[in-house]
């Protein structure tokens, strides 16, 4: 299965992950990653706002993360990807709440879920497949890194 995804509409709804955390983008590359090794899904996720001059697509395995330059939002980044798809959007998922967007990949013939809906999905893929795994010995460096990426949040000091 093949998802486009709309990066910032979907970081707020998974747990550990905050539109205002600096890595926020990475942190969601991440976790989609390891859901698609897990699933053998590939997914194009898409994030707005890119720093002037940092506008790009770049490939982490089956994720496909493209950075919108500030004329446009990731919604209509989404939207033009769905009609360049044409009668193949029929074989892709649109991960949006944003009502605009939905309405535009039901017209492409795209099936839709919302942003809460997926988190949930990737939530329980991941809780499925690392629940088998619990009796496997992790490396320190591993756990440490898998503590940055998913963990929670740090408070700044107040």
């Amino acid at each position: 299965m093949h998802f486009l995804v709309d990066g910032h509409n979907l970081i707020p709804k998974i747990p550990g992950l905050s539109l205002r955390d600096l890595e926020d983008e990475e942190r969601l590359i991440h976790l989609l990653q390891e859901y698609c090794r897990l699933s053998r899904h590939s997914v194009e996720v898409y994030f707005d706002r890119a720093a002037p001059g940092h506008a790009h697509t770049q490939q982490y395995g089956t994720v496909k993360a493209h950075f919108i330059r500030n004329s446009i939002t990731a919604d209509q980044a989404i939207i033009d990807r769905l009609r360049r798809l044409g009668k193949t959007a029929a074989n892709w998922t649109v991960i949006s709440s944003d009502r605009r967007v939905q309405v535009e990949a039901r017209s492409a013939r795209a099936r839709v879920m919302t942003s809460e809906n997926f988190a949930r999905q990737i939530l329980k893929q991941l809780e499925d497949s690392f629940g088998e795994l619990r009796d496997v010995s992790v490396r320190e460096e591993e756990l440490s890194e898998w503590l940055k990426v998913f963990g929670p949040e740090e408070k700044g000091n107040t």
